[in-house]
C-alpha cells in the first residue's frame, strides 16, 4: 500500500502561518524566471512567496506549530571579486533556495572561480523562542560559505552536499530585525573540490554549474541541552533496534529515553502520527540504547512493504524533559547470500532480492540541483516505484533529506554515490581487467577534502533505511588510494554494502561488489565468484521529443529512436539479455536513466517531467519480469 503524503500539506500550512505571524509578506512582484529554457509545470507555476515551506528534516522533528521558521524567499544578492569586502549595495534579488545559475533563482548567471557571491536578508525571532537557543541551519550551500549575523562572523563551512548549522543566539539583537549575510565561493571544476557533474562549460554528460544556496535555509529554537541526531540499526534476529543518539549540552546524569510505536497509514513524522507503544528503553547520555520490540509480529521494511515505526526520543534531567523529538525507524538488514549455483546475491532481511533501478542524476531544467517544489521532488521517487523499479542509484549527487524520506516511505532502495572531485583525466581507466587501471596521485589537500566530505555525507545519510549501498568512486573519476577509501567507508558504516569502483579500475576482491558498465546493451566483462556481480550502468536508449528539449540540436543518447514504441521494443530486448545475465549471477542492474538531462535525451522521462517515453503499464510489467527472474 502506498503511504499517503497528504499530511505534508498541513505542515506547509503551519509553516505559512508561522511566517505570516513573524513578518509581513515580502514583495515578490519584481521576480521573474531567468532565461528561455524549458520548464517543469511546477517551475511554470511557482509562487516566489511560497518556496520550500516543508519541514526539511523529517527524521527528527520537534512537535509544535512554532518549532521552526523557513528563511527561503527573495534575498538581496551581489557578485564581486572573491577578495572584495561585503558590497555597500546589491545587484538585485535572488530566490533562495535556487542556485545562482538556475532559471528559478531569477538571476541565471554563472559564478566564476574569481568571484564571490553575496547574499543578504533579514529575519525576526518569535517571542516564544525567548528562552531557547536559536540555530541557523543551511541544508546545502555550494561550495564554501562564510556566515555573518548583524555584522559579526558566526562561522564557515566547506562542502556543497552536506547540511551545517550555527548557534546564532549570541549575535542576535534584543529585538527587531536581524541581518543575515552569506559569502559564497565556488571554484566548480578546478579539480580541488567535490562537484559531481558540474562544469564551467557544459556539454555531453557534464552539466551546468551550480553555485550558492541550493537547499532550504531555516531557523529553529532548541534547548541548552538538545538532541542533535540519531541512527537506528535493526537486528532482526533479536527483534531489536539499537539507537545511537547524539546529544549536545548534556550534563552528567542526564538520560536519553527512546519509545518505539506502531506506525500508521499515512505515517508522517512531521505531524506526530503514531500508534500504540511497543517498547521503550533509557540509558545515560553517550551510551547506545537497545529497544526490543514486543510481540511476535515484527514488521520488516522492504520495497513491497516499507513499514516505518514511529519513534519518540526524550532527553531528561531527573524527571524533567529537556528536549523531545519525533521521527521513525525501520526493521531491515542488508547482506550477501550465496544461491544454489554458488552466485553471490544481495540480501534484504535474509532473503535475496534482485535490485533494478534507474541511474538518477537529480537535475531539473528550471532549478538545476534544486527541485522546483517538494511535490516535484517526490514525483521522481513515486514514478520510479510506479514503473516497477525497486532501486535508485543516486548518481554523483546528494539530495535533500526529504528525498531520502520519500525513498524510505515509498520503499525504494538507494545506492548512494560520492560526488567526484574531477573526471578521469588523472587516471587510466580500465574496465576489463584488474591491472591496467591507475589511481590518481591526488594532492594531500584533495585527499583530505574527499575524506572530510564523504565522511560527512555518510554520517548525515546513514539514518535512512532506504540506503543499502555506498559507492565511493565511479568510472575512475578522481579515484585514488582505493583500498583506503573503501576501508574508510566500511569503518564509517559497517551495516551496508560497499561498491568500491563502479564501472572500472577494480581492485580484485576489494569490497562487496564488482560493478560492470556496458552501453547500450547489458553485458558483463568481469565476474568474481567471491563478490556480488552487478551491472551498474547500461541502456541509455535515446528519444528526443520536440518541445521538451534543453536545446534544439546536438542532443544525444547512447542509441536514439524515433518513438516510444521503438524505445520499448529495445528496452524489452535488453531485458531478455539482462535475464540471461541474472541466471549467470548478475545480482543488480542500473538503467540509464530517470530523465533527460540538458542535452542527454536517454531518460525514461523528458527533462521537464511532462512525458514518460514508454507505455508505463508495459514498462512496469517488463521490470517486474526482470526482478522475478532471480530465484
Amino acid at each position: 500500500m502506498r503511504r499517503s503524503f497528504s499530511n505534508s500539506a498541513m505542515a506547509a500550512v503551519l509553516a505559512a502561518a508561522l511566517l505570516s505571524s513573524c513578518s509581513s509578506a515580502p514583495d515578490t512582484s519584481s521576480w521573474k524566471r531567468a532565461g528561455d529554457r524549458i520548464m517543469t509545470e511546477w517551475g511554470e507555476n511557482l509562487d516566489p512567496s511560497d518556496v520550500g515551506g516543508e519541514y526539511p528534516r523529517p527524521q527528527l522533528f520537534r512537535p509544535g506549530h512554532d518549532n521552526w521558521r523557513s528563511l527561503n524567499g527573495l534575498w538581496n544578492y551581489a557578485v564581486t571579486e572573491k577578495d572584495a569586502p561585503e558590497p555597500s549595495s546589491y545587484d538585485g534579488q535572488i530566490l533562495v533556495p535556487f542556485a545562482l545559475e538556475s532559471a528559478l533563482s531569477g538571476v541565471g548567471k554563472r559564478l566564476t572561480p574569481e568571484d564571490a557571491l553575496w547574499y543578504e536578508t533579514t529575519f525576526s525571532v518569535p517571542r516564544s523562542w525567548k528562552k531557547k537557543r536559536v540555530r541557523l541551519n543551511f541544508e546545502a550551500v555550494d561550495y564554501s560559505a562564510e556566515v555573518f549575523v548583524n555584522g559579526s562572523r558566526v562561522g564557515s563551512h566547506t562542502g556543497g552536499y552536506t547540511h551545517f548549522s550555527f548557534d546564532v543566539t549570541p549575535y542576535l539583537k534584543g529585538k527587531g530585525e536581524q541581518t543575515l549575510v552569506v559569502k559564497v565561493l565556488d571554484a566548480t571544476d578546478d579539480n580541488t573540490q567535490p562537484r559531481g557533474k558540474q562544469v564551467s562549460n557544459p556539454g555531453g554528460i557534464w552539466y551546468t554549474s551550480v553555485s550558492g544556496i541550493w537547499q532550504t535555509v531555516w531557523l529553529e529554537p532548541v534547548a541548552e541541552a538538545s538532541i542533535q541526531s540519531y541512527v537506528p540499526v535493526a537486528e532482526i534476529g533479536r527483534s531489536s533496534l539499537t539507537f545511537d543518539v547524539d546529544v549536545a549540552g548534556a550534563k552528567s546524569g542526564d538520560t536519553v529515553e527512546v519509545k518505539v510505536r506502531e506506525g500508521a497509514v499515512g505515517f508522517n513524522p512531521e505531524n506526530s502520527v503514531s500508534g500504540g507503544l511497543l517498547a521503550m528503553s533509557s540509558s545515560p547520555v553517550g551510551k547506545k540504547l537497545v529497544v526490543t520490540l514486543n510481540g511476535p509480529d515484527v514488521k520488516l521494511w522492504s520495497p513491497d512493504n516499507p513499514y516505518l515505526y514511529s519513534v519518540e526520543i526524550l532527553l531528561k534531567r531527573g524527571n524533567k524533559t529537556l528536549d523531545r523529538v519525533e521521527g521513525y525507524a525501520a526493521m531491515r538488514e542488508v547482506g550477501i547470500l550465496t544461491d544454489a549455483d554458488g552466485h553471490k546475491r544481495i540480501s534484504l532481511n535474509g532473503e535475496s532480492l534482485f535490485q533494478l533501478g534507474p541511474l538518477d542524476q537529480g537535475w531539473w531544467p528550471d532549478g538545476l540541483y534544486t527541485a522546483p517544489t517538494d511535490e516535484a521532488l517526490r514525483l521522481d521517487v513515486e514514478k520510479t516505484k510506479d514503473l516497477g523499479y525497486n532501486m535508485i542509484r543516486k548518481h554523483i549527487k546528494v539530495e535533500p533529506q526529504r528525498w531520502y524520506y520519500y525513498c524510505d516511505a515509498e520503499g525504494i532502495l538507494v545506492w548512494q554515490d560520492m560526488p567526484s572531485i574531477t573526471d578521469s583525466r588523472f587516471n587510466k581507466w580500465a574496465t576489463r581487467d584488474y591491472t591496467s587501471g591507475t589511481d590518481w596521485d591526488a594532492p594531500r589537500k584533495e585527499r583530505d577534502t574527499y575524506y572530510k566530505e564523504w565522511g560527512e555525507i555518510i554520517d548525515q545519510l546513514k539514518f535512512h533505511p532506504s540506503i543499502v549501498v555506498w559507492v565511493p568512486f565511479n568510472e575512475a573519476w578522481a579515484q585514488f588510494e582505493t583500498e583506503k577509501a573503501v576501508a574508510f567507508t566500511k569503518e564509517k558504516d559497517p551495516t551496508r554494502l560497499v561498491n568500491p569502483s563502479s564501472g572500472g579500475n577494480f581492485v580484485e576482491g576489494l569490497g562487496d561488489i564488482l560493478d560492470n558498465h556496458h552501453y547500450p546493451n547489458p553485458a558483463m566483462y568481469l565476474w568474481n565468484p567471491d563478490l556480488v556481480n552487478v551491472l551498474g550502468e547500461y541502456g541509455g536508449i535515446g528519444l528526443p521529443l520536440e518541445g521538451h528539449l534543453w536545446q534544439a540540436d546536438r542532443n544525444w543518447g547512447y542509441v536514439q529512436y524515433k518513438n516510444g514504441e521503438e524505445v520499448l521494443a529495445e528496452y524489452e530486448k535488453f531485458a531478455d539479455e539482462l535475464i540471461g545475465l541474472i541466471k549467470d549471477g548478475c545480482a543488480a542492474a542500473v538503467y540509464t536513466q530517470t530523465t533527460d538531462v540538458e542535452i542527454e535525451v536517454n531518460g525514461l522521462m523528458t527533462y521537464d517531467r511532462k512525458v514518460v517515453k514508454m507505455d508505463q503499464s508495459k514498462l512496469r510489467d517488463v521490470n517486474r519480469r526482470i526482478i522475478s527472474a532471480q530465484k
